[in-house]
């Protein structure tokens, strides 16, 4: 098996990270939280020679699935995205995307449980239900290369938000308590938003944990 890569493209309103993971000397990728400009995204991994596979949401909220629709039509890739996160994503008050002034809903071609595995060319990766952000925010994590992509459950000594519809602040930190912080210390985190860090460095340096 090949070692995976990571690349990041920043996106929208809200700076938003979207990443897309791909085997090393592969162009096979996978595309997470594709936040705005599906079709600037989608021709500018196919200048770098990469197909979209599948694209995977953290969570719904609009800063994170505005591109979704024109990426998926331009690439033919299935959405995927936590169980617990359906009524979000099809509900464009709940995923503040009306209030944004851009009402956006997506729905996913398959919703995940927690600790289901999503295999897409050749790639693995486990859903880690994370419920708090919102209720059905999720992680994916790449157990052999020990990557965690976190969305907006856990930033760098931070947390996400929960001041939005379905958010709860005492849900999110025992989710990452509970969820997130018996992962091996070595494992790379990328959040939705700012850089990235580590589960060990969150132990060590996290306020809210």
């Amino acid at each position: 098996m090949e070692k995976l890569k990571i690349g990041r493209i920043v996106l929208g309103m809200c700076q938003t990270n979207c990443y897309f993971v791909y085997e090393e000397n592969n162009t096979k990728a996978v595309v997470f939280d594709p936040a705005d400009k599906g079709e600037y995204l989608y021709h500018g991994l196919k200048e770098k020679g990469f197909s979209v596979e599948a694209i995977l949401l953290t969570h719904g909220h609009f800063d994170h699935i505005w591109g979704v629709e024109r990426l998926k039509e331009l690439s033919g890739a299935k959405v995927y995205a936590c169980a617990g996160e359906k009524e979000l994503c099809e509900d464009a008050s709940l995923n503040v995307s009306k209030g944004a002034g851009r009402a956006c809903t997506v729905k996913a071609d398959e919703y995940v449980e927690d600790g289901g595995k999503i295999t897409v060319a050749g790639i693995t990766c486990t859903l880690i239900a994370t419920p708090g952000h919102t209720a059905g925010s999720c992680c994916y994590y790449f157990e052999n290369d020990k990557i965690l992509i976190s969305g907006d459950t856990l930033f760098q000594e931070s947390v996400g938000r929960t001041d939005l519809p379905t958010g709860s602040m005492s849900t999110l930190v025992r989710s990452v308590k509970e969820k997130l912080l018996p992962l091996p210390e070595e494992v790379k985190v990328y959040p939705g938003h700012g850089d990235a860090t580590s589960i060990g460095h969150e132990k060590k340096y996290n306020p809210f944990l």
